[in-house]
């Protein structure tokens, strides 16, 4: 039996993670102003249906796009706004500060709290769909808060 080839490529990291939802200020309230991500550009397409905030978490090597999307016509494809990801996961330098801060916040968490995830680390999630009692949430998006090893926190930090 043969070696197979080497790939001629790496998988390096996470590049970006695109959001749609029926209104972009909405995922805004989240993403820009609970989370602190920083929008760097925008873009708006009329053939791929698309207004964008393209923003930055993260600096250098490690930087990861996050673009938050909504259609120009909601009755128009793609349907940038209909197929949201299943979920993304955040290393949290300080989970249990996190959650307390968002908690008091407005952010809806799913239940569970903060408990071990499947590779060790403590996790938690916000819940895909805001409430009444609480009026932030991923908008159609299950986001997974993940406390980042202390080297993590150090390579990121």
């Amino acid at each position: 039996m043969s070696t197979p080839n080497p790939k001629p490529f790496r998988i390096l990291g996470i590049q970006q993670i695109a959001i749609g939802g029926p209104d972009k200020q909405r995922l805004k309230s989240l993403w820009v102003d609970v989370l602190g991500l920083q929008v760097k550009s925008t873009f708006v397409s009329e053939r791929e249906n698309v207004d964008e905030d393209i923003c930055a978490l993260g600096h250098g090597p490690h930087a990861v796009e996050v673009d938050l999307m909504q259609p120009l016509d909601p009755e128009k494809k793609p349907a940038v706004h209909a197929t949201p990801l299943n979920h993304v996961g955040l290393w949290v330098d300080d989970l249990p500060k996190a959650v307390e801060w968002m908690t008091a916040h407005g952010v809806r968490f799913a239940p569970g709290g903060i408990r071990p995830g499947a590779a060790g680390h403590d996790i938690c999630f916000i819940h895909p769909k805001a409430s009444d009692d609480f009026p932030i949430g991923g908008e159609g998006v299950l986001i997974e808060l993940v406390q980042a090893p202390p080297e993590v926190v150090a390579a990121l930090g």
